[in-house]
């Protein structure tokens, strides 16, 4: 007895962590959209009104809209750039590849702030676009790009390891039988690729479609999101019933989103064994164009933000306003903060995470 009820504790802590933190407050959300709430008319809540409301449609509308066009955008961007990589071997592949993790790391505020040192009103580039009468602030443009900025690795690495996967042999008996290069690639090679892309997908749209933080900052007003719209029915308008009622509506289209997600990765959980096509360094003009178009891709997307702050940054350090914030006592102390709330998450995680292993051990 005493065995096994040692043999369920393991479990019950992770699980009561996770239902404290986690699905507590969910299950408290949509408590207060299925009860008694009514819209701001004072009628009761019902589920069809999000479409109902012009306002409430277009930021779903917009939501979805926005995560569509960034994985569009990604895919045409992306996958030139992951053939390239995966195709041809010249100086520095390696480094680039191993820096496509660095959006990862990037904390969202310090994209967004990236972005906005590069395409703000007084942004390296956006100062004269604005000058030139190009504004581009209140457009989606900025949400768009930092969407790129944070998932455009994602489908370049999925796409340098689908193209990997593709059997040499029989990308070498299409072309003996007379295909071009562009018909091989879209009678063996897509069809190969195909289904690690699309998986991809899948999470640049989540991502896209549940990320806050960047719609919240480079959305505004016309162009925030329903992530943004349920925070502020929230934290400004104590609106719970409507926030319930939205967030109803995003667990059901992300729910439908990542189903389709972990189809694609139960399909792609065993690749066969195949003979990846050798890369090879550019010989040609054009091969050699290719490659800097697929690094310049990359520069702009991913590098230009992030070399934009430390541009602002080293102008406020050598005109000595910059140098004085460090030492101030708010920066001082949100440092602490940050240290500390990392280290007590890393201990959290650390702890649960070993009691949930040892349990799935044990049981």
């Amino acid at each position: 007895m005493h065995g096994l009820r040692s043999r369920w504790l393991l479990p019950a802590l992770p699980l009561a962590f996770l239902a404290l933190l986690l699905v507590a407050p969910v299950v408290r959300l949509l408590a207060e959209g299925l009860g008694a709430g009514e819209w701001s008319g004072g009628e009761p809540l019902r589920w069809l009104d999000v479409w109902q409301d012009d306002y409430l449609r277009w930021r779903v509308l917009w939501s979805l809209a926005q995560a569509a066009i960034t994985c569009v955008l990604a895919l045409v961007l992306g996958l030139p750039v992951a053939w390239v990589l995966a195709r041809l071997e010249f100086p520095g592949r390696a480094l680039v590849l191993r820096l496509l993790m660095l959006p990862f790391v990037v904390p969202t505020l310090v994209a967004a702030l990236g972005v906005l040192a590069l395409w703000g009103p007084r942004g390296l580039l956006g100062a004269p676009l604005a000058g030139a009468g190009i504004e581009l602030v209140d457009t989606p443009w900025l949400l768009l790009y930092g969407n790129l900025f944070f998932n455009l690795c994602v489908v370049v690495r999925a796409g340098v390891d689908a193209l990997e996967q593709v059997s040499a042999p029989r990308v070498a008996a299409a072309r003996t039988l007379g295909a071009t290069p562009w018909r091989a690639f879209w009678r063996v090679e897509w069809p190969a690729i195909a289904p690690w892309l699309a998986s991809a997908l899948c999470l640049v749209f989540l991502y896209c479609f549940a990320g806050f933080g960047l719609a919240l900052i480079l959305g505004g007003q016309d162009y925030a999101t329903v992530e943004v719209e349920i925070y502020t029915l929230v934290a400004h308008e104590l609106e719970l019933g409507q926030a319930g009622v939205l967030a109803v509506w995003m667990l059901l289209l992300t729910g439908a989103v990542a189903l389709a997600y972990a189809w694609l990765e139960k399909r792609l959980a065993a690749p066969g064994r195949v003979s990846p096509v050798a890369r090879q360094r550019p010989r040609s003009g054009a091969q050699w164009s290719a490659v800097g178009a697929a690094l310049l891709v990359l520069f702009v997307v991913c590098a230009a933000p992030l070399l934009a702050i430390v541009w602002r940054a080293t102008q406020a350090l050598l005109g000595g306003q910059g140098a004085a914030v460090l030492f101030e006592a708010d920066t001082r102390a949100a440092l602490g903060n940050t240290l500390r709330f990392t280290a007590l998450a890393l201990t959290l995680a650390t702890a649960l995470g070993l009691t949930h292993a040892l349990a799935v051990r044990a049981l």
